[in-house]
C-alpha cells in the first residue's frame, strides 16, 4: 500500500482530489539559494520553512506541503559566487501565478511560509495582487516562520538581534535537520561592523540592505552574521518547534481576525 504523506509532489492526482474534498490548506515553503558562509548549505533558508511545515502538516492532518520555492530575492548578497536569485518583478509574477494556480486546483488557504526576510515584502504584494482574481473564498497571504516567536524564543534565534544570517540559530536549526548540511569545522563568526546610531530603528534595514544589492558583500567577509560555532543540533530543535507551533498560532489568529474583523 502507498504511504502517505504530507508533500503535496509525493501525492498522486486521485490523492490531491481526495484531499480537497475536506481539507483546502496548503503551505508554500519559500526559502533562497544563496551563500550561508563557509560553512552553511546554501540552500539553508529553503530547508528551515520546509521542515517547519512538514512538521506542522504531520501533526495537523489538515494541510499539505507545496514543493518550496527556492529561488527568490538574494540581491543583497551579489558579489558572492552563490546568489541565485530572480528579479523583484519575476518574484512576484511567480508568487502571484502559483497562487492563482493552487486556488483554481481547489485550496483555500495557500500560505506562503517564508524563511528569507528579504522576501517579506514582495510576498505579501504579490499576495495582493492575486486576490483580485483569486476564486469567491480562496485566499493567499504570507507568514515568516518567525513572526510569531516569543521574545525569548526570537532571542534565542537570533543571537539577542545580531546573529540574523548563518549563524547560530540557522546552523542549530541545520543541524537538527540533517547535520550533513553543516560543515561545523569551518563555523565562524563575524557580525557587520553597525555604528552607533541616533535611531536604532529597524527602517535602517529596509534602506542599507533592502534598497542596496550586494550591500552583504561589501559589509562581511565571510558572508556569516552570527556565530556559527555555538550551533547545536539541541538548541535547533528548540527552535523548530518553537516555529511550529508560531505558525500553528498564527494560522488559529488569523482565522479569528478574519471572521472577527469582516462587515461587508
Amino acid at each position: 500500500m502507498k504511504k502517505k504523506s504530507v508533500f503535496l509532489d509525493e501525492n498522486t492526482n486521485l490523492e490531491v482530489e481526495e484531499f480537497l474534498q475536506s481539507h483546502h490548506t496548503l503551505y508554500v515553503p519559500v526559502g533562497a539559494t544563496e551563500q550561508h558562509g563557509p560553512h552553511a548549505a546554501i540552500g539553508t533558508d529553503v530547508f528551515i520553512p520546509r521542515e517547519i511545515a512538514r512538521r506542522l502538516c504531520e501533526r495537523e492532518g489538515n494541510a499539505l506541503v507545496a514543493p518550496s520555492l527556492a529561488y527568490t530575492l538574494s540581491y543583497p548578497h551579489k558579489g558572492f559566487t552563490s546568489e541565485f536569485s530572480l528579479s523583484i518583478e519575476t518574484f512576484m509574477a511567480v508568487v502571484r501565478e502559483l497562487a492563482l494556480s493552487f486556488a483554481k486546483a481547489g485550496f483555500r488557504r495557500i500560505v506562503f511560509l517564508n524563511g528569507h526576510y528579504d522576501n517579506t515584502y514582495a510576498l505579501a504584494y504579490a499576495c495582493a495582487q492575486a486576490a483580485e482574481t483569486m476564486p469567491e473564498g480562496a485566499r493567499a497571504f504570507p507568514f515568516n516562520y518567525y513572526d510569531a516567536l516569543t521574545p525569548e524564543q526570537f532571542a534565542l534565534m537570533t543571537e539577542g538581534g545580531k546573529g540574523l544570517h548563518a549563524g547560530d540559530g540557522e546552523v542549530s536549526m541545520l543541524l537538527a535537520i540533517n547535520p550533513d548540511w553543516v560543515d561545523m569545522e569551518k563555523a565562524n563568526a563575524e557580525f557587520p561592523n553597525f555604528p552607533e546610531t541616533i535611531t536604532d530603528s529597524p527602517a535602517l534595514h529596509n534602506a542599507v540592505f533592502f534598497s542596496s544589492p550586494g550591500s552583504v558583500y561589501r559589509m562581511t567577509e565571510s558572508g556569516t552574521w552570527g556565530d556559527a560555532s555555538k550551533g547545536t543540533a539541541e538548541k535547533g530543535e528548540q527552535i523548530l518547534e518553537a516555529g511550529v507551533q508560531a505558525v500553528i498560532n498564527l494560522m488559529a489568529d488569523y482565522e479569528k481576525t478574519i471572521e472577527g474583523l469582516e462587515i461587508r
